[in-house]
C-alpha cells in the first residue's frame, strides 16, 4: 500500500481559505480521495475482526483441549470483551483532545502478541491473558478507525460507517472458515500473525494520511462548529435508549457468535467443521446487511432504520428455537441480515446528538457493544451449563422486543448536518 493515499492537499474535507465545505467540494473530494482511505480502514478492520472472530472459531478445541465448562468460555470471551468495552471511551476521549495517529498500528502490535500468546498457552489462565491483550489491541483500534471513516466520508457519514464496519463484519465471517481449514491443533493459530503484520503496514500508512488531515479538519472544524441542537435531557435520554438497543442486539448477537455451533452440535449432531460453515453463513449475513443500514439512513433517517432493524427481527428469533436445520439456517442468516443495520445508524445517531465528540461516542457504543457481548456470553454460558444449550435461544428470542423503545428517540430531521 503506497503512503500516497491521498494526494490532494488537505484530503477529503479540505476547503479553500478553511471554509464549509461546498457540495461540490464534497462530493469531488469523496470521489478523489475518500473512498481509498475508507477501502484502507475497512481492510484493516477486516483484518482485525478475522482475527478476534478467530478465538470464536475456536472455542470447540479449547473447550476440549484445556477440558472447559461452557462457564469458563463465557468467562473467555468476558475477558476479551470486557478489557475492550472498559478502554475504547477512555481511547476515544483522549484522543479527541490528543489524537495519535499512529496509535492504528501500536494497538494492532497488542492483538498481534496476543494471537502468538494464545498459540502456545500451556493454561486456562495463559488463555485468559492472550484473549485481554487482543481485547487491548481491539480498544485502541475502534474509536481512531472510526474516526477516520468519519474524516474521509466527505459529508455521507453514515454510508462511511457502513463500509468500515462491513470490513468488520466480513473479517468476522471470514475468521470461521479460515479457522475450519487452518487451525487443527492449537499452535496453528500462530499462522494468523501474518494477518496482523499487514495491518500494521496498512495502518501505518494510514497513521500517516491521518497526520496530514489533523491540520486541515481543526480547521474545519473552528468554521463551522456546531452544538447539540437539543435540550441536555433529551440527549441524555436518547442515548439511554440507544444504549438499551445495543444491548439487546449484542445480547441476543453474543448467542449465535459464542454458542451457535455448540447449539448445532448439540441438537442436529453436526460436527465441529459443519457447524463452522453454519457459523460463517450467519456471519456472512452479518456482513452483507452492514453496508445497508447507514447509507439507508442517510436516505431516509436513522430512526426508521434502528425501529426496522431491532423490532423488525423479532418474528425471526421467536421462531428460531423451534426449527428443524434447514430453517435454523435460514433463519440465522435473516437474523443476521437485519440486525447487522442497526449499529451503523445507531452510532451515526449518537454522533449526531454529540457532535464533535467522534472518538469519545464511538468509543463510548463500540466499548458498549463488546462489554454486551461479553458479558452475554458469561451469562448465557451459565444458563447454558444449568438449564441446556436450549434454553439460550428460548430466551434470547425476546431481547428484539426491545426496539419498542426507539418510539422515544426523538426526530434529529435537518439538524442532523449540523453533526
Amino acid at each position: 500500500m503506497s503512503s500516497r493515499i491521498d494526494t490532494a492537499p488537505g484530503g477529503a474535507n479540505a476547503s479553500p481559505q478553511g471554509q464549509a465545505p461546498s457540495l461540490h467540494t464534497t462530493q469531488a473530494a469523496a470521489e478523489r480521495t475518500g473512498f481509498r482511505v475508507l477501502g484502507a480502514i475497512s481492510f484493516s478492520h477486516f483484518l482485525n475482526d478475522m482475527i478476534q472472530s478467530l478465538i470464536l472459531a475456536i472455542y470447540p478445541m479449547l473447550k476440549g483441549g484445556f477440558n472447559l465448562s461452557f462457564t469458563q468460555i463465557g468467562l473467555l470471551t468476558l475477558t476479551y470483551q470486557i478489557t475492550a468495552s472498559l478502554l475504547q471511551p477512555v481511547v476515544g476521549l483522549y484522543t479527541d483532545k490528543h489524537p495519535k495517529p499512529q496509535s492504528l498500528s501500536i494497538g494492532m502490535g497488542f492483538t498481534l502478541c496476543g494471537l502468538l500468546l494464545l498459540s502456545v498457552a500451556p493454561t486456562y489462565g495463559v488463555l485468559l491473558v492472550a484473549a485481554a491483550l487482543v481485547g487491548t489491541g481491539s480498544s485502541i483500534f475502534h474509536p481512531e478507525s472510526s474516526r477516520v471513516a468519519r474524516m474521509a466520508s466527505g459529508g455521507q457519514h453514515g454510508l462511511a460507517q457502513s463500509i468500515f464496519q462491513v470490513g468488520g463484519n466480513a473479517g468476522s465471517a471470514t475468521g470461521p472458515l479460515l479457522a475450519a481449514w487452518i487451525v487443527h491443533q492449537q499452535s496453528s493459530v500462530a499462522w494468523f500473525s501474518l494477518a496482523a503484520l499487514l495491518a500494521i503496514a496498512v495502518l501505518w500508512q494510514i497513521g500517516i494520511w491521518y497526520g496530514r488531515e489533523l491540520a486541515h479538519t481543526t480547521r474545519k472544524r473552528k468554521a463551522v462548529a456546531a452544538h447539540a441542537p437539543l435540550p441536555r435531557s433529551t440527549v441524555v435520554r436518547a442515548m439511554l435508549v440507544l444504549m438499551a438497543l445495543v444491548f439487546s442486539k449484542y445480547f441476543y448477537m453474543a448467542s449465535l457468535n459464542t454458542y451457535y455451533t455448540f447449539y448445532l452440535m448439540e441438537r442436529f449432531g453436526l460436527t465441529r467443521q459443519s457447524s463452522q460453515l453454519y457459523l460463517f453463513v450467519f456471519l456472512f449475513a452479518v456482513a452483507a446487511g452492514t453496508i445497508l443500514g447507514g447509507p439507508i439512513g442517510d436516505r431516509i433517517g436513522r430512526k426508521r432504520v434502528i425501529w426496522a432493524s431491532i423490532l423488525g427481527v423479532a418474528p425471526f428469533t421467536l421462531m428460531l428455537p423451534h426449527a428443524n436445520l434447514f430453517w435454523t439456517g435460514a433463519l440465522s442468516f435473516i437474523i443476521g441480515f437485519i440486525l447487522a443495520s442497526a449499529f451503523s445508524a445507531i452510532l451515526v445517531f449518537a454522533q449526531e446528538l454529540i457532535p464533535g465528540k467522534v472518538g469519545m461516542v464511538s468509543g463510548l457504543f463500540f466499548g458498549f457493544a463488546f462489554g454486551m457481548g461479553g458479558i452475554g456470553a458469561a451469562v448465557l454460558g451459565k444458563l447454558a451449563d444449568t438449564h441446556g444449550i436450549q434454553s439460550v435461544y428460548e430466551l434470547c428470542a425476546f431481547l428484539p422486543l426491545l426496539g419498542l423503545l426507539a418510539i422515544f428517540l426523538p426526530d434529529l430531521g435537518g439538524r442532523k448536518k449540523l453533526a
